[in-house]
């Protein structure tokens, strides 16, 4: 077996310039390299050239295909395009790593991961905020038992502000207002609460203020966990006044976010003993984001366990589409995968 996982790009958009973003991280894995960039426009290609020279470049996935010279497809594509782009490389025998969210359907999610089962390649999500540290200092703080055991979380993206251009403004290339911030949401709560999930409640606002565009202004989740566990997830783009972006609660205390980044971090309500109750803060841990890309190369390479496997990044999906069916139908809705 090789000892370079070769990986080829399949859209190279400047929107966040994320391809030199996932071809520096790979990169800094020393078992990784970028061979090939796919882009419609040509322009993006010239440009991948510019950046990366010596690599390979096509503006057709086929024609990316029928080349082949590689191990692995990053798809870096508008969110209504993962799965379809997902399934062929799948069954032209690659590992194929998407940007988040997974797909806009659990349909599609399934199909991706089936096409990844019969091929015997790896499917995976890029969930890299899994790397964020203040998710790895609450994550922590729970873990070791600082709060007991956790009944509530509360978390909130929200704000006042017209949404952006293209898949950030078109529900049927986005998915939909919940589906872009929301799926790091989504993965960082189904992280901590890993009990199955018994119902979800959507309540959803359809261009209440930014009508000339068909994303939802404000989404927004209740999910009941088994064990009598609540979740509630808020995305919004109306909220005048926002929340923090995690409050927990848990038997013995609460944990509520206090800034983001290296200065920021989380009030500490917790108790020593059963009576006395005291308050503190703890600063966020610095981020592990090289991680991801090094457990892709560790799974592809060496049989490494996957650390985003596809079936949970099926279950955000899930949460995603069954929030809305639920703010539809005005009951509360089960979802298949739990």
């Amino acid at each position: 077996m090789s000892d370079m996982v070769r990986a080829a790009i399949i859209g190279y958009g400047g929107a966040f310039n994320m391809g030199p973003h996932h071809t520096r991280e790979m990169h800094a894995t020393g078992r990784m390299k970028l061979v090939a960039v796919c882009d419609l426009d040509s322009k993006r290609t010239d440009a991948a050239k510019e950046d990366w020279p010596g690599i390979e470049t096509f503006n057709a996935v086929e024609d990316l295909l029928k080349w082949g010279k590689f191990d692995l497809a990053i798809i870096i594509l508008p969110h209504n395009l993962h799965a379809s782009t997902a399934v062929l490389c799948s069954e032209a025998g690659k590992n194929v790593i998407v940007e988040k969210p997974m797909c806009i359907s659990t349909d599609e999610a399934t199909a991706m991961i089936e096409a990844g089962k019969k091929t015997g390649k790896m499917v995976s999500v890029y969930h890299n905020r899994r790397h964020d540290g203040d998710f790895l200092t609450l994550k922590a703080l729970i873990d070791e038992g600082t709060i007991g055991d956790v009944f509530s979380i509360e978390m909130g993206g929200m704000g006042w502000g017209k949404p952006g251009t293209w898949w950030r403004s078109i529900k049927e290339v986005s998915g939909g207002n919940f589906f872009d911030w929301g799926a790091h949401y989504l993965d960082w709560l189904l992280n901590i609460i890993k009990s199955d999930i018994v119902n979800v409640t959507g309540f959803y606002q359809d261009n209440l203020v930014w009508k000339h565009v068909t994303n939802e202004d404000h989404t927004r989740a209740i999910i009941r966990f088994e064990g009598n566990v609540m979740a509630d997830v808020t995305m919004s783009q109306i909220a005048r006044v926002g929340k923090p972006r995690w409050t927990v609660l848990g038997s013995r205390g609460a944990l509520v976010a206090a800034g983001d980044g290296e200065d920021g971090g989380f009030k500490v309500y917790g108790m020593i003993g059963d009576e006395m109750q005291y308050e503190t803060f703890v600063k966020n841990l610095p981020g592990t984001h090289p991680e991801y890309y090094a457990n892709i190369a560790a799974h592809i390479l060496d049989g490494e366990e996957l650390d985003v496997k596809p079936e949970e990044a099926r279950r955000v999906i899930e949460i995603l589409e069954y929030s809305e069916k639920s703010a539809k139908s005005g009951v509360a809705e089960e979802i298949p995968f739990k």
